[in-house]
């Protein structure tokens, strides 16, 4: 596979993390758990790449052997007999020894020479298979990562937004009872608690879920927190086009090529099927000593050697040599239809991986500046919430609005990098370095990355509680 680990590296700028994350904790104590390492323990864990690897392993074998049918066959064996001969005038007890030491050599076999190359392709299948797996394995291990850090960012961002309402729920409350605020203000927040609520359970349990799928790769609980990425990540894309991923996708992807393999094993074994009509030759070296002659009867000890050359012509097997033509020419025309599939395949995917790629940077861009906008919207409202210009319930939509703007500038980060890693994966360029890069734009998670907002109210802003708080106090 063709390493690319330049290009990569200039696709961020954030601090680099090389401490081991087995090692490295928190300011509280708790273990963090880093992408990096947990690729490594994937590699020893994943069933899929284990798999994989042993039918590579088994593959190497299988091509051994088949060799092992092209080299010379020696054999010897040996007996030892006791004998009793009976005639008109005597009975006789003797004893009997053969020994016999057989070299056989093919020295025109088409058949077996045409099975050695089909296992030689089934291998390299196999081994490219592999690849394959280990670069897809590498690939979801990334997405489940991501799929974590999306499901705590809105379980946070919901609990936040809980917290937010819940608090202005109390405010609006007590303005109630002044009559300073109105009903519809006060039963639309409410409801507004209850469905953030129900929210906040769907989210822990999403967030338990792909913890779960997670922990399915590396064979363990995963308690630690993971790393996230840094505020301060800039993003970047390769400095390449299209083009060039189109060329490296068909150049070196590993599941087209164990296609291509495929087919060429597939020829192979059309080939041998062919070799059913043609003749073989073979060398034939044995040595032999006996005193055991016809019918077991005694006779002088004796040493023989031969050497033959043996010619097969077959002339007719009942039609099956014909068959089995027919039905491997079958078997290689469905090997070429499944590699015109992969190559399409390919193309198509590497082509949406570049162009998500790019609409993922415009999509960074644009959610950097919705939540900027956002948030200048929300600060407007509750300057105007203060002046009496608007109500609450006016408020707390800017609020939603701009923890949906902090959850989709996350979730097109993710979407970002997935689509570099999935771009690398079908061109066939994802190496371990690319997943070093993507850990080095991970930060330990010392402190929460939420969004701090308030309801001002007759000039006054209330502080909210403190993030880390879990319990949610409701007043009627």
């Amino acid at each position: 596979m063709t390493t690319l680990g330049e290009p990569l590296q200039a696709l961020a700028h954030a601090p680099q993390v090389h401490s081991g994350a087995a090692a490295e904790r928190t300011r509280d104590g708790q273990a963090v758990v880093d992408l990096w390492q947990l690729s490594q323990e994937a590699t020893f864990e994943d069933q899929r790449i284990l798999a994989a690897r042993a039918r590579n392993q088994s593959s190497q074998w299988r091509k051994r052997e088949a060799l092992g049918q092209l080299l010379p066959q020696v054999n010897a064996s040996g007996s030892f007999s006791r004998s009793e001969q009976e005639t008109e005038q005597n009975r006789l007890l003797y004893n009997g020894d053969r020994y016999m030491l057989g070299l056989s050599q093919a020295l025109y076999d088409p058949k077996i020479w045409h099975n050695y190359r089909r296992f030689s392709a089934l291998a390299q299948q196999q081994a490219a298979e592999y690849e394959a797996t280990r670069e897809a394995a590498t690939v979801d291990l990334i997405e489940r990562y991501f799929m974590v850090l999306a499901a705590e960012d809105q379980l946070e961002l919901v609990r936040a937004e809980l917290r937010t309402t819940q608090h202005n729920l109390d405010r609006v409350n007590a303005l109630y009872s002044r009559q300073l605020a109105m009903i519809t203000d006060t039963l639309e927040m409410s409801a507004r608690v209850d469905a953030l609520e129900a929210a906040e359970i769907k989210a822990h349990n999403t967030v338990a879920t792909s913890r779960e799928a997670l922990s399915e790769l590396v064979g363990h609980s995963l308690s630690g927190q993971l790393k996230r990425i840094g505020e301060q990540a800039n993003f970047y894309p390769p400095a390449q086009g299209l083009e060039y991923w189109e060329q490296q996708a068909m150049a070196s992807n590993p599941t087209l090529l164990a296609r291509q393999k495929a087919v060429d094993a597939a020829q192979a074994s059309l080939r041998q099927a062919k070799s059913g009509h043609l003749p073989s030759v073979n060398l034939n070296l044995a040595a032999q000593r006996s005193d055991i002659g016809y019918e077991n009867s005694m006779t002088p000890r004796t040493d023989t050697y031969v050497a033959s050359v043996g010619v097969m012509v077959p002339i007719y097997s009942g039609g099956s040599t014909s068959a089995q033509v027919s039905s491997t020419y079958e078997d290689l025309m469905t090997a070429e239809h499944e590699l015109e599939a992969v190559r399409r395949e390919v193309i198509r995917e590497t082509r949406t991986a570049y162009s998500g790629m790019e609409a993922g940077l415009n999509k960074i861009a644009a959610s950097r500046k919705a939540l900027e906008s956002a948030r200048k919207s929300r600060q407007a409202a509750e300057k105007a919430f203060g002046f009496g210009m608007m109500n609450a319930v006016d408020v707390l939509n800017t609020v939603k609005e701009e923890y949906a703007t902090h959850r989709d500038l996350l979730k097109s980060q993710y979407d970002f990098i997935m689509n570099i890693m999935v771009l690398r994966r079908w061109s066939g360029t994802l190496v371990n370095d690319d997943v070093r890069k993507v850990n080095e734009w991970l930060v330990s998670p010392d402190e929460p990355q939420t969004i701090n907002l308030s309801l001002c109210a007759d000039t006054r802003c209330l502080p909210l509680p403190s993030s880390s708080a879990t319990g949610h106090t409701r007043h009627p």
